[in-house]
């Protein structure tokens, strides 16, 4: 297994699949690398070096005490950039994985980031506040927190079916991608599971998001049950200067799988794109 060590000794575990431009994948929670396999296998064909690790506490890397907060997780990724000397890398996050590369870019900088894409992500903040009025309440967190502690197992059984929108009339999700979402889940360890609610659900991104100075695509599914769009895509979008926003009608939160083929041309499109029109409306740029 390709593995390096985080700062604080924690061995984290990645995937480097192809060779050229490099593309770095931060998954949701309580997911793996292995949540990005659809977007690993098609742009490594595509001559793009794809690499995805496993958040600190998740799949395969260490479980440490310590550390399952969002300035550890943007800085094990600086710490895997810097590993693999990684120049002009398109950062594509999914869910938490949004809130890493952008606490990362807050954190580090973009000058190892040629792009970044946020792909149904939780900044700028998923808890409702004072300054944050339209956020989710505290007690839906408290109530995933204790659902987690009870029967981790069964919740997350339960929690692959508003994930991937299965529990929409018609729907066409699969038990077998059910099943995979509760393999990577039971993948994580108890403690990581646990705290990585707190990460995901109180940290502000919004001064993060303010510092993104490289081409950006935000992509989210208006069906989103797990972070509703009204509260983190149309806002980051607001947020991030030029930022390119696009809209997947009737999409759930794990659509980089139910909408792979979607998700995968985007991907590309984006990669391919030159310079991204400055002052541009990103409420023209949403689409069906």
């Amino acid at each position: 297994m390709a593995t390096f060590t985080a700062t604080d000794g924690t061995e984290i575990y990645y995937k480097d699949w192809g060779t050229g431009q490099p593309v770095v994948f931060s998954h949701g929670w309580p997911l793996s690398a292995d949540a990005w396999e659809d977007q690993m296998l098609f742009l490594s064909s595509r001559g793009y070096r794809c690499i995805a690790h496993d958040r600190r506490g998740h799949g395969r890397s260490g479980q440490p005490s310590n550390g399952n907060e969002m300035n550890s997780y943007a800085d094990d990724l600086a710490a895997l950039a810097a590993k693999l000397d990684l120049k002009d890398a398109i950062h594509v996050g999914h869910s938490t994985g949004g809130g890493e590369v952008a606490r990362y870019i807050g954190r580090h900088g973009t000058k190892r980031v040629a792009k970044a894409v946020l792909i149904g992500a939780v900044p700028p903040v998923m808890l409702k506040s004072a300054t944050n009025p339209n956020g989710t309440p505290m007690e839906a967190f408290d109530g995933i927190r204790a659902a987690v502690l009870a029967d981790r197992s069964q919740f997350f059984k339960d929690l692959g079916a508003p994930f991937y929108g299965a529990n929409r009339p018609g729907n066409k999700v699969s038990q077998g991608l059910r099943d995979s979402f509760w393999l990577q889940g039971m993948q994580a360890g108890f403690n990581a599971a646990f705290e990585c609610i707190k990460a995901f659900s109180e940290t502000d991104f919004t001064e993060d998001l303010k510092k993104f100075d490289v081409p950006t695509l935000i992509l989210h599914g208006d069906d989103d049950q797990i972070v509703p769009i009204a509260d983190s895509a149309m806002l980051s979008a607001k947020l991030v200067r030029d930022a390119q926003l696009k809209i997947y009608k009737g999409a759930p939160h794990g659509m980089c799988s139910t909408h792979k083929d979607q998700i995968n041309a985007d991907l590309l499109a984006f990669i391919k794109q030159g310079k991204v029109e400055a002052g541009m409306d990103a409420s023209k740029k949403s689409a069906a």
